[in-house]
C-alpha cells in the first residue's frame, strides 16, 4: 500500500473521439513511392511530399520562377563547398543564366584559385602546423596578394581582380573556377575578407590596405547585387557559417537605408544549421516580406541535388 495521500488520477472519465475525424499532417497520399527508374523527374515526384522534400522542390520553383522574371539569383558561398568538388556545378548553372552573382568568404578565394592552377587544394592542417608550414604555398599568397594590390590600384573588388589574374595566365583547371568563369561571362564575384583569417594573410607580400580597400568595394557592389532582390529574387547561402550571413545582413539594411528591398526568398545549406545563417539568412531579411528555407545535408549531395531539381521539376 502507497504510503501517499495522493491517489493517482482517475483516467476512466477521459473523452475521446474517432480517429477518422482528426485532422492529420501527412496521410498516405504524401508518401515516397518507390523510385522505378527512368527520368530524373521521376525520381522527384517519387519523393514523400512532407517536410525537407516539399521546400527543396519549393525552394527549387521560387529560382525558376525568379530567372523567368529576369529577377536575380545570387549564391554566397564558403570554402567547403568548393573543397567538396560542388564548383562545375555551379558553374554550370552560372552558364545556363540561372546564378547571376556570387558572394565568397576569403576561404572560398583560396580554394578556388588552388583549383584553378594546381588541380588540388585543402592541404593536412594537423601535418604543417607545427612546423609552421601550414598556410605557407608560395604561389598562393604571392598571386592572390598581387591581384589584390593590383585590384586596389585599379579601383576593381578583389572577385574582379583575382578573376582577372586568373585568366591573364590561363591555367590549366580555368574552367573549374567559379572565379575564372565568372570573370569571363562577366559575372560579378564580391569577396569578403576578415584580416588574419586566410592563407595568404600570412604571406610576406600581403598589404592589408590592398586588401582592405577591394574587399570594401565587393561589399559596396554586393549591395548593389542585394538591391536587384527586391519583388522575387533569391539568395542562396551555401555553406558560410559566418561571414556571409553577416555581410548580407549588412547589405540588406544598406539597401532598405535607400529603397524597397521586399518579397524575396533565402536560403541556408549546410550539414549543420548555425544560428548566424538561420537569424541573418533565412528569418530576419524575409520577416514579414519574403520566405527563408533551411536545408540541411552534406553539400556534395545537397547541391547537385538542388540544381538538379532546378533543371529538371517534376
Amino acid at each position: 500500500m502507497s504510503i501517499y495521500d495522493l491517489e493517482p488520477f482517475d483516467m476512466s472519465a477521459l473523452k475521446t473521439y474517432p480517429l477518422a475525424s482528426r485532422p492529420s499532417k501527412v496521410s498516405v497520399a504524401d508518401f515516397a513511392t518507390p523510385y522505378a527508374g527512368g527520368s530524373f523527374s521521376a525520381f522527384l515526384s517519387s519523393l514523400p511530399k512532407v517536410l525537407a522534400a516539399v521546400e527543396l522542390l519549393e525552394l527549387a520553383r521560387r529560382v525558376r520562377e525568379a530567372r523567368s522574371k529576369d529577377r536575380p539569383v545570387v549564391v554566397g558561398l564558403g570554402g567547403h563547398v568548393i573543397k567538396t568538388g560542388c564548383g562545375p556545378i555551379l558553374i554550370d548553372l552560372l552558364e545556363r543564366n540561372i546564378v547571376t552573382a556570387f558572394a565568397m568568404n576569403g576561404s572560398c578565394l583560396v580554394h578556388d584559385f588552388e583549383i584553378a592552377v594546381n588541380g588540388g587544394t585543402s592541404e593536412d592542417v594537423d601535418a604543417t602546423l607545427g612546423s609552421g608550414q601550414f598556410g605557407a604555398a608560395e604561389e598562393t599568397g604571392r598571386f592572390l596578394n598581387d591581384a589584390a594590390k593590383a585590384g586596389a590600384a585599379d579601383r576593381i573588388g578583389l572577385g574582379e581582380a583575382v578573376g582577372r589574374a586568373i585568366a591573364s595566365v590561363s591555367p590549366a583547371h580555368s574552367s573549374s573556377s567559379i572565379l575564372h568563369e565568372a570573370y569571363r561571362a562577366r559575372i560579378p564575384v564580391t569577396v569578403h575578407v576578415a584580416l588574419g583569417n586566410d592563407i595568404p594573410h600570412i604571406h610576406p607580400n600581403v598589404d592589408g590596405a590592398s586588401l582592405g580597400a577591394t574587399s570594401m568595394r565587393d561589399f559596396q557592389l554586393l549591395c548593389s547585387v542585394v538591391a536587384g532582390l527586391d519583388d522575387g529574387g533569391v539568395y542562396l547561402n551555401l555553406g558560410s557559417a559566418v561571414i556571409l550571413p553577416e555581410v548580407f545582413l549588412k547589405a540588406v539594411t544598406v539597401v532598405r537605408n535607400r529603397q524597397r528591398l521586399e518579397g524575396f526568398t533565402t536560403a541556408n545549406f549546410d550539414f549543420i544549421q548555425h544560428y548566424r545563417p538561420l537569424t541573418n539568412v533565412v528569418r530576419r531579411p524575409t520577416a514579414g516580406t519574403g520566405r527563408g528555407f533551411a536545408l540541411t545535408g552534406h553539400h556534395e549531395l545537397m547541391i547537385p541535388l538542388f540544381a538538379a531539381a532546378v533543371l529538371d521539376e517534376p
